[in-house]
Order: structure tokens, then sequence, then C-alpha cells
């Protein structure tokens, strides 16, 4: 065995210059006991005594470095060559094993001692209490507790402690009055670690009892204890109290400030956090590294950006930019406010920028839009081994989402599975609307069914994956299935029920759900419901009845219900109300591209020149640019991006022979010339037919049908609303090849299989 050995080897023979010359370098621990520098009558008794000491010492090295098989090998040992273990080393084992949360190795020297020891000190006993309260062992913990022949004052604190900590506020109370019955007085540790236990509302009038004992015990005038009871009732959702108590302190330290400032942010009164901050300064109190955190907090809530660089003013004044818990919540409060460049010169500036700080600058960069930076930077922390954490992942999960990134997404996922960092609901709900948006609903379900006891996010995150593909009967059954389960939907939920029965022209069942929200369930309708519902009305050709909502509900109408209504006159051809529908939105968001195409093609349909003529005009006099089509598509790993008339591709001429095969499939007639999204917006052309054919999505599908073997499903991604002819496109080749072709576009998947679409021609 290395280390120390129990048994006298043969003794060498040692000179003067070698004693002097080891004894420079020697380490204490290696000096075998059997050493001696002077022999005497008494050298057995001298041998045992000293042997006794080194190898204690030895046992307890071994304890301080968690080595606990080491430990019991020694102990095995000891015992043999007749060496008694002592009160220290036997403390220094119950304290690893307590760290380590080894119950195993706990019981096991616990029961060594009872063997070696019928009457262990007071000491030793509270050490042995101590350790199973830190293994979670309360049994255990209990019946040493009750065995004990003297409780003093330290058993009781341990032991109303760990009750308190772990929760079970009753049973430390129970102790506490049997601790007052027992004659000894509580000191202001045992009333600590009770009100830090009292931690939502139901245990407040606990707390003002536990308040009320302090006062008669006179130890409620102690900075500790006062805080304490602060923080108590912030906790407990007292603000009143909490304020009273704070106002009365002596000294109010930062960690009182800061309590109290937790609980206005938590009661979403960040005003007043500000003005508390403000108290600060003038009073000269000191600030902690959180105080920043806090109020850069405050500033994002109420938007308040003037504030927030002000902050950041006196930060720098105060010369803790560089500081990881004052630097972190600078990037993350520009992240916020949207300036990103801010947020990467504020992280430039931390010194040491840990897991949080690398956190906050992905979020950002994946907050802002700037999702293939953030991808990028992930990819370089894992490549250089850096430390990550499990909203590290839930914010690349998000990236994934938007950009549609099955590889990149499904990588992280099985990373962050072998780490242990999948953030519980919030990450597995990421996970789940990751799959959904890359067009895996079956790795959606299959991640949402792995979540033990899925919340209202995860919930809604599933339900709103079926409405986008479309599926309405299996987003409807899942959402009876939630509330069978008693989790109650919320807002967003609603919305993505409302979606499913809009896409789906379940308009009775939409008008169902939009009456019972606030009668049922105790959710007041937004302007995003009644927006979804004109949408359902709208796509069903009943145009009247969206009117009546828009001008009846208690909401005032946004763009977005105007542009359902425009939208739904488009495919209906009412020019009557096309005509109303389009002057509102135009008036609301007057940058509206998609409203001016739509507008335009209405006149265009029914041969009013002149009006669609104005309609041009007036875009043009906004000078406005419509964003560019584009559609992609992943194959072995790469990503293929494609821009209507694109030929920059390697592969442009087998493209464009490939799409000549199907150059029968558009749909335009006479009666349907109109312009799309992803055209220009320069008058109805000859070429007309000819542009259709460029369209980025014919252009992703004919890649696909060259580049990926026949069995395999083509995945499309799209930036804009698919096009009707783009729409027949995709319908005739999956019927014509009989491949299975999956596009998303900005509003919905689309499923084409066999000459059909999962929506029905509903969309």
């Amino acid at each position: 065995m290395a280390g120390l050995s129990l048994q006298p080897p043969n003794r060498p023979q040692l000179s003067t210059g070698d004693q002097i010359s080891s004894s420079n370098y020697a380490k204490f621990a290696q000096i075998p006991s059997w050493v001696s520098l002077k022999r005497s009558s008494s050298a057995v008794k001298t041998e045992k005594t000293q042997q006794g000491k080194l190898e204690n010492l030895h046992l307890v090295s071994l304890s301080k470095q968690g080595k606990l098989k080491e430990a019991h090998d020694f102990l095995k040992e000891m015992d043999d060559a007749g060496v008694s273990v002592t009160l220290h080393s036997y403390q220094c084992l119950f304290e690893t094993c307590g760290k380590l949360r080894s119950l195993a190795d706990a019981r096991s020297i616990h029961d060594r001692l009872r063997k070696t020891s019928k009457n262990p000190s007071g000491s030793l006993e509270n050490s042995l209490l101590r350790m199973y309260c830190d293994c979670g062992s309360f049994a255990d913990a209990q019946k040493v507790f009750d065995e004990m022949l003297l409780k003093n004052l330290v058993s009781w604190v341990i032991i109303i402690s760990a009750y308190a900590q772990n929760g079970e506020l009753n049973k430390a109370i129970k102790l506490f009055s049997d601790m007052q019955a027992s004659g000894i007085r509580p000191n202001s540790a045992v009333y600590i670690s009770l009100l830090q236990s009292c931690l939502d509302p139901p245990f407040l009038e606990v707390g003002k009892q536990i308040h009320s004992h302090l006062i008669r015990a006179q130890l409620n005038s102690n900075t500790t204890v006062e805080t304490a009871i602060c923080n108590m009732y912030v906790k407990c959702g007292w603000l009143e109290g909490a304020k009273l108590v704070f106002n009365g302190m002596n000294d109010q330290n930062a960690a009182a400030w800061t309590g109290l400032m937790v609980g206005y942010t938590q009661a979403k009164k960040p005003e007043i956090v500000l003005k508390l901050f403000a108290r600060m300064i003038m009073e000269g109190a000191e600030l902690d590294e959180f105080v920043f955190s806090i109020v850069l907090k405050a500033c994002c809530e109420l938007e308040d950006w003037d504030m927030g660089r002000q902050i950041h003013s006196h930060i720098v004044k105060l010369g803790l930019e560089s500081d990881v818990p004052v630097g972190t919540p600078l990037v993350d409060f520009y992240a916020k406010c949207g300036n990103i460049n801010s947020a990467c010169r504020s992280f430039g500036r931390i010194s040491e920028p840990n897991d949080v700080s690398w956190s906050a600058l992905i979020s950002g960069f994946s907050q802002s839009g700037r999702l293939e930076d953030c991808i990028k930077i992930f990819a370089s922390l894992k490549s250089k081994g850096m430390d990550l954490n499990s909203f590290t992942y839930t914010s690349v999960f998000q990236a994934c989402a938007a950009l549609a990134d099955f590889n990149t997404g499904s990588q992280a996922h099985g990373d962050a599975i072998k780490r242990g960092l999948v953030s519980y609901l919030y990450g597995e709900s990421a996970m789940v609307t990751m799959y959904s948006k890359c067009g895996r609903l079956d790795y959606a379900r299959r991640a949402f069914e792995s979540i033990d006891e899925p919340d209202v996010v995860a919930w809604t995150a599933i339900i709103s994956g079926y409405a986008y593909h479309g599926n309405a009967a299996e987003a409807l059954g899942l959402f009876r299935r939630m509330q069978s389960y008693g989790v109650r939907p919320n807002a967003v939920t609603f919305i993505a029920v409302l979606t499913s029965c809009s896409h789906s022209g379940l308009v009775a069942e939409a008008k169902q759900y939009l009456d019972s929200m606030s009668r049922n369930y105790g959710v007041d309708p937004t302007i995003d419901h009644y927006d979804c519902m004109i949408d359902a009305y709208s796509r069903a050709g009943l145009l009247q009845d969206a009117l009546e909502l828009i001008n009846s509900m208690p909401l005032k109408p946004d763009a977005m219900s105007w542009k359902s209504l425009l939208g739904g006159c488009w495919a209906h051809r009412d020019l009557k109300l096309g005509k109303i529908a389009g002057e509102n939105l135009l008036r609301l968001n007057p940058d509206d591209t998609a409203g001016y195409i739509l507008l335009f093609n209405l006149y265009s349909a029914f041969g009013e020149w002149e009006e669609a003529a104005r309609v041009r005009k007036l875009m043009a006099e906004q000078d406005l640019k419509k964003e560019i089509s584009c559609s992609w598509i992943s194959v072995k790993g790469k990503v293929n991006r494609f821009v209507v008339g694109d030929r920059h591709h390697q592969q442009t001429e087998a493209i464009y022979s490939k799409l000549k095969e199907f150059e029968e499939c558009s749909v335009l007639d006479s009666q349907s010339r109109i312009l799309n999204e992803e055209d220009e917006f320069s008058g109805i052309l000859p070429e007309r037919k000819e542009q259709l054919l460029d369209h980025s999505e014919k252009l992703a599908i004919a890649f696909g049908l060259i580049s990926t073997g026949e069995n395999t499903t083509i995945m499309v991604f799209k930036n804009l609303r698919a096009c009707r002819d783009c729409h027949e496109f995709g319908k005739k080749v999956s019927m014509v090849t009989g491949r299975r072709i999956v596009v998303r576009d900005s509003t919905r998947f689309h499923h084409f299989e066999s000459g059909k679409c999962s929506c029905n021609d509903y969309w």
C-alpha cells in the first residue's frame, strides 16, 4: 500500500551526513513511524505514541483529500496494528463523508466508532449528527439525536437548521418547541435558519411568529437577524413588512438593500427598484456586485436605456466593469436593448469571462437575430473545451429553431445530454420547438414525451408544433390531454389552439375557444387572440363576420387585424371589403410591403389599373424595398441557399434542366397574372411565366431532386409565404416523382405527397 506502513521494515544504516541532507527535503507525512533519533528504555512506549500520531496524521490527510476508500483500507491496518483513531481524525472523516454526501461510508465509519467507543464526546456526536444531516439521511440523523445523552445548543442548532433547510418546517418548529421546553435558550442561528425556510406566501404567518419570538428574546437588533427577517418578508410576498423592517434597521447593509430590491423586481415594480438604487447612491450605501444586476434588469423591464447607460457610467467610475458579476449583467442589458455592439464591447472588458458571461453573449446574438454568430461562438467554445451551462444550450436550441438547422440542433442536443446540461422544462421545451420548426415533428414528440412532468410552456410548444404543421386534430387532442393532467393553459397556449383552428378551417371551434378563454380559464383575450379569430373568418371566406368582429371587439384593431382581412379578401376576391382593409392596413403600417402587394393584386384582378398604379406609386414614395425571398435546403450537412432567379450555385445547369422538366406545372393563366412577394414589383411583364419558374422555392426543390436519394424527404425552408404557383408546383412534383416534399414558409408547414398538400389548399 502506498503511504505509511504499519510494520517496521529493516532499518537501514544512515550516516550523519545523510540524516542532515535528507532532513532538508523530507516531507513530514513520509517519515516512517519507526524512526527515532534517540533510543531509551522507554523506546517501545515512544514508538507507539509517535506511531499513533503519524498514522492519525496520515488518516486526516486522506480524509481531507476525499480519499475515503484509501481511508477505509488504512483504518483496517490501524486496527491490525492496535493504533487507535483520535477524536480529530473521526471528526475529519465525518466532515468529508458529509461534504461528499457518501452515506455508505458515513454508516461504515459510524459502525466502527460504535465498536471502539462506548461513550463518545459531545463534540464527536455533534460531528456525527452534522454528517448525517449533510448526507440527507434524516432518519439516521434523528436516531443519533434521540440517542444523545447530552444535547447542547450546538446539537439543537444542527438538527433544527437541517430540517429547516430541507423544507421540513413543521419538524423544525416542533424541535424548536422541544428545545425551549428542555430549558435551552435558542440563539440567533436557530432563528435565522427558521426564517430562511419561510420561502413562500403560505409561510408568512409562521414567519411573523418567529419574528415575534425574536423580539421577545431581544435578538432582533442584530444586523444579520434583521436582514434575515427582511428577506423572509420579501420571499413571503409582504413587501410592506419588509420595508418596515428595512427602514428600522440601524445598519442597512448591502444584503438588506439587494434583498428588498429583489422583492420589488419579483413584484413587477421596477420603478421602485430604481428609486431604491437612487436612495442608495444619495445615502452613500455600500454597493455590492449584485445590486447592478438587479437595477440593470429593472432598466430592461422599463425599457429605460438612458438610465442603464448612466448606471454603466457609475460602474466605470467604481472600476467594476471588468468584474464578472458586474460585467455580465451589462452584456445582458445591452443585448436586451438591442445594442449587440455595446454588448460585445462590455463582454470584451470582462477580465475573465465565465460560462454565464459567454451564455449572456450567445443569448444576445440569438435575440438580435445574429443567429449564425451565435452558432459560431458555441462551436468555438466547444472546440476549446470551455465550460458551458444549460442556458447556453437553450439559446443554441432557439437559434437552430430560427435557422431550421436540424444538424447543429440535434448535435447540440446530444452534447447537452452527455454533459447533463439540458435545462429542465425550459431547455426541454426549447428542444421541442426546435425539432418542430426543423420539420421533424417525430423528434419533437419524442422530446416532449421524455419530459417527466411537462409544464404549460412544454405543452404549448408541442401544441404549436402540430398547429404549424397543419395537424389540428392532434393539436386539439393534446390541448384536451393537457387539461386532463391538471395543467392550465395560458395566453400563448390559446394562440396555438386558435392558429390550429384557423389553418384547418375550424371556424366554429375557434369561436368556442375564444369565448371560453375568460369564462373557463381566467385568461383575458388580447388583440393577438382576436386577430387569430379574424384570420379564421377570413380564410374561410366569412369576410363580413371578420369585419363585424373588427368593429365590435373590445380592443382597438391593429395592423394584423386588417392584414388578415385583406388576405381573405384577396383569396376570395372581395374588392369592396378589400379596399377598406387595405386602406386601414397602410394607415397603421405604411411600411408593410406585403400589404401593398396584396392590394395591388386585388385591384389588378378586377382591372382597376389606376388604383393599382396608385398603390405602386405609394410604395415608391415610401422608398420601400421588399424583403429578398430566400429558400434553403440542407444536403449532407451543407446548407444550400437560393434567391429568385439565382444562377450562382455550382449545379445551376442541372437545377434549371430539372426545372424545365416541370415547366408545365405553372398555374399562371390569363386570369391570374398577379404579383407575389417573391417577384420584382415592376408591373406585369410578358416573361412572367418564365419568372415564376425562377422562384427560390422551386430552385431548392429542383436541387433536392438531383441531390438526394429517391426515398429521401425533400425539406425546404423559406423566409416568405409560399405563393400559389409554388404551392401547385410542390403538389405536382410530388405526384410526378412520387417524392415527399416538405416546405416551411413564414406561416406554416406544407407536406406535399402524391399530389396533395397537408393544408388541403387552405393557407
